[in-house]
């Protein structure tokens, strides 16, 4: 290991490379290419999720014209896209960007240090197998929220009882062969209304297992309108064109659902019932008893799930598991399932940050102590900002913003020679509440280790994105809650680092200044 005055040092480490890893790269070699960094990536690949998950059928559950970057028009005819063709759209981006130089596979970050007297973080890592260290001013985590290393499976009675296959969707094995089996998938979720079509058409039955029944919509995998528009423009007009389509429709399906949730309700219903053959028992298998969007929306493009239940090759079962069994599963009710195959689409494991330690000048960071601020950074921790997207829209429209206003922060300092950038909460009596304000089962596990939100702005995570282009891409990016400094040296509220009206007190240059001629 090199000593302290020999570590590589950098300005920007990216830990993560996935979708917003490479997108945070992207933004940070075009807006700020004086700038050196690094992408951390503790995997062999590029692509994160996209990668790692290798089940049936995986694919986005958002349309790539609003999932895909902003920078990067989408070009396929299918709007909903499988894993081989974003895994593929992430590697050009990488090409194209000239990212390959920057990224470093097998580099897992284990802890990270920040020193207030030197300005910077101490970041140790694990390369391979060797330990070393590196330092930088600034750290961006685009780790994800989930571990990669282990999917969630409730502790079933008798699991050990079944002779075959348990499978998690998050260890898919490449050889798991399941021709002519009798597959029962356990959930209700995006994972598992994706697999259940998946593996209908190869298995001798699939039967999907859940406890609550979720909201599914049917939704075209091609966008006709999208496609009329990229040929009519071309792509790139074409392409923002139907992005604003996009992102108008989810705010709106959206915000009607929390508005007149009982409406919505009865609108879902009605669609699923047109899906199902006459007489199915929609209000036992498709009618959650929680509002619509209290948790995420499922969608099935082209209503495939609903196709493989009308042609009988899938079932629904809802009921509580008792225990497994040596052929399958028994339900609470006295039903038994036989199954050849298990395979326990029962969620993720939430880990903010990858799970790595951090510190600040020898102080633990303790997260629930923390308040997230603009949903990029977190009160008492300089120079930390990461990615997070919406729970109510394409993951990756937030993670553009977040990045848009994670460089002008950078320009901001650059131009005002701050070195430290601090978000303190002023108000201490200021109420806060869970960082995710959502009902799904692995939010509620994680919540109690997860950083809060407050009740007003900054503080709040605000999951409406033309507030967030407000927000993040129009407003200054200084205000009395983030405090900037220099190394060893006390930290000022940049609004009162000047008396009004000085030279300093005002914007050195667009950085701190609304940018105008951005696209929605």
């Amino acid at each position: 290991m090199r000593s302290d005055m020999t570590l590589e040092h950098l300005d920007v480490l990216i830990i993560g490379a996935g979708i917003s890893g490479i997108g945070a790269g992207r933004y940070l070699k075009t807006e700020l290419p004086g700038k050196s960094f690094a992408i951390l990536e503790a995997r062999p690949a590029p692509g994160g999720t996209w990668d790692l998950f290798r089940y049936p059928g995986i694919r986005s559950d958002s349309d790539l014209h609003t999932f895909g970057y902003e920078f990067k028009p989408w070009r396929d005819k299918e709007s909903i896209a499988d894993a081989p063709r974003i895994l593929a759209y992430l590697r050009e981006t990488v090409t194209e960007n000239g990212l390959d130089d920057h990224i470093r596979y097998h580099h897992r970050v284990v802890a990270a240090s920040w020193s207030t007297a030197d300005a910077r973080w101490t970041v140790e890592v694990d390369a391979g197998g060797q330990r070393t260290r590196l330092t930088c001013r600034w750290i961006f985590s685009a780790s994800g929220y989930y571990r990669y290393d282990q999917g969630f499976t409730p502790e079933f009675p008798g699991r050990e009882r079944f002779s075959g296959p348990v499978v998690h969707p998050q260890q898919w094995p490449d050889d798991l062969d399941y021709a002519g089996k009798r597959v029962l998938v356990i959930g209700s979720g995006a994972t598992a209304v994706t697999i259940v079509p998946a593996m209908a058409g190869t298995a001798s039955h699939v039967t999907m297992l859940q406890r609550t029944p979720s909201y599914i919509l049917p939704v075209p995998r091609r966008d006709g309108l999208a496609n009329a528009l990229r040929k009519h423009f071309g792509p790139e007009r074409g392409f923002a064109l139907t992005r604003r389509k996009n992102i108008a429709q989810q705010r709106a399906i959206w915000s009607f659902c929390r508005r007149y949730p009982k409406a919505a309700r009865r609108v879902i219903r009605w669609v699923n019932a047109r899906q199902l053959p006459r007489g199915y028992p929609v209000d036992e298998h498709f009618n959650p008893p929680y509002d619509p969007w209290a948790q995420r929306l499922c969608v099935v493009p082209d209503g495939d799930l609903f196709r493989v239940i009308r042609d009988g090759a899938a079932s629904v079962v809802t009921g509580r598991i008792a225990s497994f069994t040596e052929t399958g599963v028994l339900l609470e009710s006295g039903e038994e399932l036989a199954a050849d195959i298990i395979v326990t689409a029962t969620g993720l494991n939430v880990q903010a940050f990858g799970g790595v330690p951090l510190s600040v000048d020898g102080e633990p960071v303790r997260l629930p102590d923390t308040v997230s601020y603009k949903g990029m950074m977190l009160s008492g921790v300089p120079n930390l900002a990461y990615a997070i997207g919406y729970t109510n829209s394409s993951w990756t429209l937030k993670v553009g913003l977040l990045c848009e206003h994670f460089c002008r922060l950078l320009r901001h300092m650059d131009d005002h020679g701050y070195e430290i950038c601090r978000p303190e909460v002023s108000d201490s009596a200021m109420p806060t509440r869970p960082f995710l304000d959502f009902e799904a089962g692995y939010i509620k596990r994680a919540v109690a280790n997860l950083p809060r939100q407050g009740d007003r702005m900054p503080w709040l995570t605000s999951m409406d994105y033309l507030s967030d282009v407000k927000l993040l891409r129009a407003e200054d990016v200084t205000d009395r809650e983030l405090h900037f400094s220099r190394a060893a040296t006390p930290a000022i509220p940049e609004a009162r680092s000047a008396a009004p009206g000085s030279r300093s007190a005002q914007p050195k240059s667009r950085s701190a200044q609304p940018e105008s001629g951005r696209r929605l």
